[in-house]
């Protein structure tokens, strides 16, 4: 795999069930990649590691007095130097290579599951860290998959040197081999709290960039509160937080760093001591103790990647498994669509889901009450048959449409099929014409849609901010995510991006709840009008909606309570009463005699009945 050849045209299914299976599953990917890089980091290793023995004859040949010898030194010098530069040309290539190709397939990863799982990822996972795992956590995960292949070239031909000083230099050489062992391991007690201290560090610079999301997401609202002092001083602690983590983290790094080079040199300097004190006796030669002399020294180098491959693992496990984390959210596993009873071209029929037991007809109305925001917006993902779920989750039921389940089909045609639009749905940068071209089935018309929305104010607006004279609105330009429109602008365009659409279903949560009680009349009346025939799933409490839904449907705690019209519903049960009118504990004593005397009461005819509403209006 080239750079060139990005992005993958399938970067694959990833083991997710951890951080480790995770990295290994990237190292498998670019094995090929990993063979390069290890057989050039092998080639570079062996043309430094043999640059000591060319040294050594060298000197040899000097003592001797030997052209010859020394000509054949000056020549191996120059092979072994073009070997070198080309084999570190090559494996730092080759290297950084295998970290792009494996930072861009985690990318790529994350960029996936984002669409697949939608607005529903962010009640999972905080945006904050998947802002986090999408930036410098993908680039930790490709430094370890990058430095594993350069770490095994060290390993091998540290053991190669080893092996050779014992054969050239038994004495020298056993002392070597032991020594080098002990170099390589002795840091190992002290990971466990460098790797505790970079977590600390990864964790609390992950809360500080959720909080300057969340910060920067309202700050309208921070300005118009006068919040802005206190979220800054928020984010300052937090930010001190992270520098003073930072500074532990690093000195335990610069300790592990330094250990790497103290024992070393304490080897490099036993050898020497007891090199010159064989080469005294006559037991080693000059050029023999040259040649072990920079043999250690070589040494040194591979040493450096032990300690780079042990902090690369602890920055990356981490982060590794907070990238598993999010990839192993799933929709579900889907089926053939040939296996449904219902085939995915003729989705139609009433929308049901089990594990509430709330039912939209086909072509109706419905409105939907839950009382909990978090709670619709759960049961509204559920409805388009992409909610997230976890790899430990049990699965609930399947939400059916036309008895088809939702989440046996493919994302595309679930989505084709039940279209969600969330509480706070994102308008993409570009002109109004640009927002509104989406896949639609050509039945609702633009202006239909913007009328029904009552975007006429919106419409005003860009016409003012055309590029041109022709003040046309659809040739402004919308700012990014909507920022320079108020937030009942933004809802309502949103909304006409929907209706657009003209899904077979449409789910809406909290679609009017930036706007005011006229315009909310108003959007409820086209809203019927415009889905007449279409089944259509409302999450609100507003009155103005209740009133005009052809079914209401109470679900206070996860189950269907009550369905029925509004009027029946607000005067039968108090609970939905309660939530729609959020009345205090007082205010529902205050109903009690009324529904006893409704109760008592059977009205004979519709003058009764007027009566009986003057009641409830009342009280």
């Amino acid at each position: 795999m080239q750079i060139r050849d990005l992005p993958f045209p399938d970067p694959g299914v990833p083991d997710a069930r951890s951080g480790p299976r995770f990295l290994v599953w990237l190292g498998r990917r670019q094995l090929r990649g990993q063979i390069r890089c290890l057989l050039w980091g092998t080639l570079h290793m062996a043309g430094v590691g043999l640059l000591p023995v060319a040294v050594g004859i060298a000197v040899e040949a000097v003592v001797d007095g030997s052209g010859g010898r020394l000509a054949l030194a000056g020549a191996l010098i120059t092979v072994l130097g073009v070997m070198t530069a080309l084999g570190d040309t090559m494996l730092h290539r080759t290297a950084v290579t295998n970290w792009i190709t494996a930072a861009a397939r985690v990318q790529q990863l994350l960029a996936l599951k984002s669409a697949e799982m939608g607005a529903a990822l962010t009640r999972r996972v905080a945006a904050g860290e998947i802002t986090a795992v999408s930036t410098g956590d993908v680039e930790k995960i490709g430094w370890f998959v990058e430095a594993l292949s350069r770490f095994a070239a060290a390993a091998i031909a540290a053991v190669g040197v080893c092996v050779a000083l014992v054969v050239y230099q038994p004495e020298l050489g056993r002392l070597v081999a032991l020594g080098l062992p002990v170099l390589a391991l002795v840091v190992l007690p002290l990971l466990p709290r460098a790797t505790k201290r970079a977590d600390e560090q990864r964790e609390k610079a992950g809360r500080a960039t959720e909080l300057a999301s969340d910060t920067v997401a309202g700050l309208r609202v921070l300005r118009g509160i006068g919040g802005e002092e206190l979220f800054l001083a928020r984010y300052r602690r937090a930010s001190q937080e992270v520098r003073t983590a930072a500074v532990r983290s690093a000195r335990m790094w610069a300790l592990i760093a330094a250990v790497q080079v103290v024992l070393p040199g304490l080897l490099l300097i036993a050898v020497v001591w007891y090199g010159v004190g064989l080469a005294r006796e006559g037991r080693v030669s000059v050029g023999e103790l040259v040649t072990v002399y920079g043999a250690v020294t070589f040494l040194l180098y591979p040493l450096r990647h032990f300690e780079e491959i042990a902090m690369a693992y602890s920055f990356s496990r981490p982060s590794a498994q907070r990238a598993a984390r999010v990839l192993s959210l799933r929709r579900t596993t889907t089926a053939d669509p040939a296996e449904l009873d219902c085939p995915t071209a003729e989705l139609k029929g009433d929308l049901y889901d089990p594990a509430s037991g709330l039912l939209a007809p086909a072509g109706e109305l419905t409105v939907v009450v839950c009382g909990d925001p978090d709670a619709a917006g759960r049961l509204a993902d559920r409805l388009g048959g992409h909610a997230v779920k976890g790899p430990d989750e049990e699965g609930a039921p399947s939400v059916l449409l036309g008895g088809a389940a939702l989440d046996a089909l493919p994302l595309e045609s679930a989505r084709a099929a039940v279209l969600v639009q969330d509480k706070d749905p994102v308008l993409l940068s570009g002109t109004l014409t640009e927002l509104l071209d989406v896949p639609s089935s050509g039945a609702v018309s633009q202006d239909d849609a913007l009328a029904a929305a009552q975007c006429g104010d919106v419409l005003e607006a860009l016409a003012q901010a055309a590029p041109d004279a022709s003040g046309d609105p659809r040739a402004a330009r919308i700012t990014e995510r909507g920022r320079s429109l108020s937030g009942g602008q933004r809802q309502r365009l949103a909304l006409a991006r929907s209706l657009v659409t003209d899904p077979e279903v449409l789910v809406l949560d909290e679609p009017t709840s930036a706007v005011d009680s006229h315009t909310e009349a108003r959007i409820a009346d086209g809203l019927r009008r415009l889905r007449a025939g279409r089944t259509t799933v409302v999450f609100a409490s507003s009155p103005l909606l209740l009133d005009r839904a052809d079914r209401v449907v109470f679900v206070p705690e996860g189950e269907v309570a009550a369905v029925g019209r509004h009027r029946d519903l607000m005067r039968g049960d108090a609970a939905y009463r309660a939530v729609v009118t959020r009345e205090t504990e007082d205010e529902q004593r205050q109903w009690k005699p009324v529904e006893a005397e409704l109760a008592d009461r059977k009205p004979k005819d519709l003058e009764e009945i007027k009566n009986l509403e003057e009641i409830e209006e009342s009280a």
